[in-house]
């Protein structure tokens, strides 16, 4: 399927586009609003960014805190070094295996949150931001001919910005 995407000022513009893209005879189920009084983002199925870091995070998790247990036990183990000398060795190895545990699911929350939030959702969040700023997206999708016909129709209304996709923009 594929998707274009207008960004316009205002509900004006946006009602206008709408209606001379019915107009040009493009059917009324490949066209969506999105912006205040209309489907919002996550109506539409836009990405959302915490939602993506969140799944990174996640991801991260198992594999840091497990290596940092393994890495803190080790290094706790080969070091000898005694943390609370009321514990017996093994106690110290645990209790440095869980230290790095901890290190290694902050690396997770810090690293998979960044890369979740900067990469994981793609073109989403500056439609995400335009929206929050007033403006309003006008979203064609279908056939390539179909999004051929919607550009020509889209740029009379001098948009902010206009973009065409091969793939969904949202999940």
């Amino acid at each position: 399927m594929n998707y274009l995407v207008a960004v316009l000022p205002d509900r004006i513009q946006a009602e206008a586009a709408y209606s001379a893209l019915e107009k040009e005879g493009l059917p009324n189920d490949g066209i969506n609003i999105l912006g205040d009084g209309y489907q919002s983002a996550d109506e539409y199925g836009l990405i959302d960014p915490n939602v993506e870091a969140s799944k990174e995070i996640k991801r991260e998790l198992l594999w840091l805190a497990g290596f940092g247990f393994v890495a803190g036990f080790a290094f706790n183990y080969l070091t000898g070094i005694e943390i609370f000398s009321t514990l017996p060795p093994i106690g110290n190895h645990i209790l440095g295996g869980i230290f790095g545990a901890g290190a290694g699911a902050m690396g997770a929350y810090f690293s998979g949150g960044a890369v979740g939030l900067t990469i994981g959702s793609g073109d989403a969040l500056p439609y995400r931001n335009r929206l929050n700023a007033g403006k309003y997206l006008v979203i064609v999708k279908g056939t390539g001919e179909l999004i051929d016909r919607a550009t020509r129709v889209l740029r009379q209304f001098e948009p902010e910005n206009i973009q065409g996709y091969n793939e969904p923009i949202g999940t």
